[in-house]
C-alpha cells in the first residue's frame, strides 16, 4: 500500500547573527605605539642599569642602603592608589556615570601630585646629604632614572587634570571617551614603571 502525502522531514537552518563587538584596544593605536615605545626606551636604560651594577656591586650595595625605603614605598602605594583611581573613573565612563568620573580623575590628579610632593622632598633630602648626580654611578642612574620618571608622573598628571576639566564639563561618556582612554593608558604606563623602579633600586641586592 503506497502511502501518499507523507514529505520528508523538513531540513530547518538556525541562522545566528553575531551581535558582538569586536574587541578594541582603549583610545587610538597611536597612543599605544607611543607607550610602546616608551617601555622599549625604559627596558635599555633599565638593562644598562644592571650592566652598570653587575660592574661595580659594592658601591651600588651600600648606595642602595642608604635610600629611604619609607619613600620608596609610599611613593608605591600613591601610584597604585593613583591607577585604581583612574580604572574606576574609565569604568564610570563605560557605564555613563559622569558624575562619578570627575571625582575619580581629582583622585588621579590628587595623588599624582602626591606623588611630586614626596619626590621632591626625597631629592631634598640626598642633595641636603650633599648626594647628587655626580656621587658615584649608582646615584647617577638614581636621578636619571627616577628623574625621567618624574617627568612622566607631571605630564601624565597635567593630562589629567586636562581631562578632569573636561570631565566636568560633561565632554566624555560612553560614546566619546577616547581621550580619557588614551590617557588612562599612559598613566598605567608611569604605574607600571615605577612598580619596575621600586624594586630595582631600592630592593634588589647588587650581590
Amino acid at each position: 500500500m503506497l502511502l501518499r502525502g507523507v514529505s520528508a522531514p523538513s531540513r530547518v537552518e538556525v541562522v545566528t547573527a553575531d551581535r558582538t563587538k569586536p574587541r578594541r584596544l582603549p583610545g587610538v593605536d597611536g597612543i599605544w605605539v607611543a607607550i610602546g615605545a616608551d617601555a622599549v626606551i625604559f627596558a635599555i636604560l633599565f638593562m644598562s642599569f644592571m650592566q652598570a651594577r653587575l660592574r661595580d656591586p659594592a658601591v651600588f650595595e651600600s648606595s642602595r642602603q642608604a635610600l629611604d625605603m619609607n619613600f620608596g614605598g609610599v611613593d608605591t602605594l600613591i601610584l597604585l592608589t593613583s591607577s585604581w583611581s583612574i580604572a574606576l573613573a574609565v569604568q564610570a565612563l563605560k557605564r555613563d556615570l559622569v558624575d562619578r568620573i570627575p571625582r575619580y580623575l581629582l583622585g588621579g590628579v590628587l595623588t599624582g601630585l602626591m606623588f611630586m610632593v614626596s619626590k621632591a622632598f626625597e631629592y631634598f633630602q640626598k642633595f641636603a646629604n650633599g648626594i647628587t648626580p655626580a656621587t658615584n654611578d649608582f646615584y647617577m642612574w638614581y636621578f636619571t632614572l627616577t628623574g625621567i620618571h618624574l617627568v612622566h608622573v607631571v605630564f601624565g598628571t597635567c593630562l589629567l587634570t586636562y581631562v578632569w576639566f573636561k570631565a566636568r564639563a560633561g565632554a566624555y561618556g560612553s560614546s566619546n571617551r577616547v581621550m580619557p582612554e588614551c590617557v588612562a593608558s599612559y598613566w598605567h604606563l608611569v604605574d607600571m614603571l615605577w612598580i619596575v623602579l621600586f624594586p630595582l633600586l631600592y630592593l634588589q641586592k647588587a650581590f
